[in-house]
C-alpha cells in the first residue's frame, strides 16, 4: 500500500494528530487476505481533512481464463472536522460504498434491502465497534440481455452507501483499524464469502441470504 500522506489533503502537514493516528491505524489494520486496498484521492470539500481507500474483494483464479476475479468492491472515506460536525455528532464520520453482483435469485429476494443493512449494522457490532448516527441507502439493479447480448444471463447488482460516526477514544481517536475491518467484512458478505472468525461475538444477529455461486469457503 502506498504511504497514507500522499492521499490527505493539501494541508496534510497541518493534519491534526488525532487524525494523522487515525489515518495511520487505518493503513497498518490487518485484513482478510481476500481483501485487495489502496489509498485513492480523498474528496476535498467534505470536511477540512480527508483520507481515502478503493478495495475490493479477489478471488484468485476464479476468471474464465483463470485470472482473478473481482467479487464486490467499495471506497471507505475518512472526514475530519476538528471543529466539530452537529450533523455528524462528532469530529470524525466514515463514509463508505460497497457494491457486488448477485445471483439473479438472490437479487430477487424481497428482504435483500432490510438484510444488507443488517450486514453493515452486524458487521460493526461483531467487531465491538462504537459508532453513532448511521445513516445509508441500500440499492439493487437488475440487468437483463437482448439481441445480440440474448445468450447472458440476467444480472442483479447491490449497491450500499452508508455513514456513521466513529466513537472518539483516548485523545480523541477513533478505532480505524476496527471500523475498517468491519467495512472489510461487509464487502466479503455481499461477494458472498463465508464470515470470518473474529474475537468478539456478534450483538446484534445477522440474518442470512443464501451463498453465491462461485462463492467457496477457504
Amino acid at each position: 500500500m502506498a504511504a497514507a500522506h500522499e492521499h490527505l489533503t493539501d494541508s496534510a502537514d497541518e493534519a491534526p494528530i488525532p487524525f494523522r493516528q487515525a489515518v495511520e491505524a487505518l493503513r497498518t489494520a490487518r485484513l482478510r487476505p481476500e481483501i485487495e486496498i489502496d489509498p485513492t484521492p480523498a474528496p476535498k470539500r467534505l470536511a477540512p481533512f480527508a483520507y481515502a481507500l478503493e478495495a475490493a474483494v479477489v478471488e484468485h483464479g476464479a476468471g474464465p481464463d483463470g485470472e482473478d476475479k473481482d467479487l464486490a468492491d467499495g471506497r471507505l472515506v475518512l472526514l475530519h472536522n476538528p471543529a466539530g460536525d452537529d450533523a455528524w455528532h462528532g469530529t470524525f464520520r466514515v463514509v463508505t460504498l460497497a457494491r457486488a453482483e448477485l445471483e439473479p435469485e438472490m437479487g430477487a429476494d424481497p428482504l435483500l434491502p432490510e438484510v444488507s443493512w443488517s450486514w453493515l449494522t452486524g458487521a460493526l457490532d461483531a467487531r465491538s465497534v462504537r459508532y453513532a448516527a448511521p445513516s445509508g441507502t441500500v440499492t439493487r439493479a437488475g440487468s437483463y440481455y437482448f439481441g445480440g447480448l440474448a445468450a447472458r444471463e440476467p444480472a442483479t447488482q447491490i449497491e450500499i452507501r452508508a455513514s456513521w460516526t466513529p466513537a472518539e477514544g483516548p485523545g480523541g481517536v477513533p478505532d480505524m483499524a476496527a471500523h475498517l475491518s468491519a467495512w472489510c467484512d461487509l464487502l466479503c458478505q455481499v461477494a458472498g464469502l463465508p464470515p470470518a472468525a473474529v474475537d468478539t461475538a456478534p450483538r446484534g444477529g445477522v440474518v442470512p441470504l443464501p451463498q453465491r455461486r462461485g462463492a467457496q469457503p477457504r
